[in-house]
């Protein structure tokens, strides 16, 4: 159309030839409008549901990873993956696709019409793309390594963040003195995130310039070819050609250049691809048995068959654990700091899948049988009451979602702290703060046995559940215990053996073994390990285990 006007319309006045490639013009232009809005709305749309499924995805799998995974990682690395990694890949994931389609349409629509002109001056401007390339493809290379390090320092700062601007991470740094240090440290980290953000922004733009360079300059390399031809004595290209030819050149360097940031931007976003996908590709060690063995009415009878069991694969935690728990009964575990005490606790809810060995309810091996299963019908209580940031009834609704206000205050009568949750304020609508830390210690772990009572579970796993209680409260927090526990299968961890004197059983770990068994009489009267533990706290708390894979 634009030849047709330099050519035929304008210089022979051809009125209604102008007017109509005025009109189409003008249609070429509204059609290129519309078409552009409804593809920013389908990219826009796809990209947003892509980033939706990814951040679903990889919520979803590290759901599933084993605890010991998070015990190694950092909560910040891990919510900078999900925020500032999948965040940082929107523009990628947005627009790349629409933008390939566009700019390859054009480019290829292009070339066609300027071979078609003049397919001499078609390969002048061509002979450049070689070059484009090479330069796109180094910065795409420096772009990459400069995003993977970007991201890295944005992880740091995340998790520097989250610890040190906690409630807890606040109260160390200021009975510590630390506040000064913590804040020059973080400028520090914040520094050196801006100066990898200017390198990230300026890698390869002085090559990039070259290339902006050589298309503002290549107008002028055409007009200058066409006029050579002239005067050689060949044919001279009409006016409208010339400037059609022109018009069109700059239509296939523009796609062209953003079919090459395209794929420096595929370069710089697969350092974040890398990321996300390496948390992705981490194995579930932890799994649900395909056909889950059905178990409707569970009576609580635990079985630990020749059990072995290693948190690195080397060296062994626990080796030929043997234990025959009955329906009803209360097992107590003891022993030494690192004994394996907590492992005993872990490997019973499937926690962790045991090495060697099985361990079974009812007589069906835990693998056997579906998460909804194990979980509706073992119960946790460990030694950190952790509460989310939310009031206590959604706390305590957290075990069972639909439980009523009366089964609440039923629990919560149960784990002695009803008296108090009804007379603040709020009530069961009072917010407990991050990690609950608005509640003193002994509140938090009554409203976490409260939270597990609520569920009801057939066999209840104590890790030290009265440790954060006073000796008065404690009393008779363990007094609603001994009554709960009444037809249910009781498996304490136990660090103060005061609380395992009523166990039916006794267990004491030594070095990853039973070294003693029995009740509490029998062990004294041994005058062993348990004897000798038991005279020299005499009831006194232990230091608190810390698990071997943390």
């Amino acid at each position: 159309m634009v030849r047709e006007l330099f050519d035929t319309a304008l210089p022979q006045g051809r009125t209604g030839l102008l007017s109509a490639l005025a009109l189409g013009m003008c249609l070429a232009s509204i059609t290129g409008s519309v078409i552009s809005v409804l593809e920013s709305y389908i990219s826009t749309s796809v990209g947003q549901r892509v980033m939706h499924d990814l951040r679903s995805q990889i919520y979803a799998h590290l759901q599933e990873l084993p605890l010991a995974f998070f015990t190694k990682t950092r909560t910040g690395e891990v919510q900078s993956r999900i925020a500032n990694d999948i965040g940082a890949m929107q523009a990628t994931v947005t627009s790349t696709v629409s933008s390939l389609v566009s700019s390859l349409t054009t480019v290829i629509a292009s070339l066609i019409a300027l071979l078609v002109m003049d397919w001499q001056l078609a390969l002048v401007s061509m002979s450049v793309l070689p070059l484009f390339v090479l330069i796109s493809r180094r910065v795409g290379e420096l772009r990459r390594t400069f995003i993977r390090r970007r991201q890295q320092q944005m992880a740091s700062m995340s998790s520097m963040v989250e610890e040190r601007l906690s409630a807890s991470g606040i109260l160390l740094s200021r009975t510590m003195g630390r506040s000064r240090e913590l804040s020059d440290a973080f400028t520090a980290e914040s520094r050196a995130l801006c100066e990898l953000q200017i390198q990230s922004n300026m890698a390869g733009r002085w090559r990039q310039s070259v290339i902006q360079t050589i298309m503002a300059l290549m107008p002028v390399v055409i007009y200058w070819s066409s006029g050579m031809t002239a005067a050689s004595g060949h044919a001279a290209i009409s006016l409208g050609t010339l400037i059609a030819f022109v018009s069109l050149q700059q239509g296939l360097f523009g796609p062209s250049l953003s079919l090459l940031g395209i794929g420096v931007t595929l370069q710089g976003s697969m350092a974040l691809f890398e990321r996300i996908f390496e948390y992705l590709d981490l194995p579930r060690t932890i799994t649900e048995p395909d056909h889950p063995a059905p178990l409707d009415r569970v009576q609580g009878h635990v079985r630990f068959e020749s059990v072995g069991f290693s948190y690195d694969g080397e060296r062994a935690t626990l080796s030929d654990i043997n234990i025959d728990i009955p329906s009803g009964h209360r097992l107590a575990v003891v022993g030494e700091t690192g004994a394996g005490k907590t492992t005993i606790g872990y490997l019973a809810a499937r926690l962790y899948d045991v090495t060697h060995g099985r361990i079974t309810l009812d007589g069906v091996d835990l693998r056997d049988l579906g998460f909804a299963t194990l979980t509706a019908n073992i119960g946790v209580v460990s030694q950190e009451s952790y509460l989310f940031h939310a009031t206590i009834a959604e706390n305590l609704r957290f075990a069972k979602p639909d439980a009523t206000d009366e089964d609440l205050i039923t629990a919560a009568k149960a784990a002695q702290i009803h008296d108090l949750i009804h007379r603040l304020p709020d009530g069961y609508s009072t917010m407990v703060g991050e990690r609950g830390l608005r509640m003193s210690g002994g509140e938090r772990q009554r409203i976490a046995i409260a939270r597990t009572l609520l569920r009801n579970p057939q066999v209840l796993i104590l890790d030290e559940a009265t440790s954060a209680l006073d000796s008065q409260t404690e009393r008779s927090v363990q007094l609603a215990l001994d009554t709960l526990a009444q037809g249910r299968t009781v498996i304490t961890i136990a660090h103060r053996l005061s609380t395992t004197q009523d166990s039916d059983e006794i267990i004491v770990l030594d070095q990853g073994g039973i070294a003693e068994r029995g009740t509490h009489d029998q062990l004294v009267q041994r005058d062993g390990l348990y004897a000798s533990m038991f005279l020299r706290t005499d009831g006194l708390s232990t230091p608190t285990e810390v698990p071997q894979h943390a």
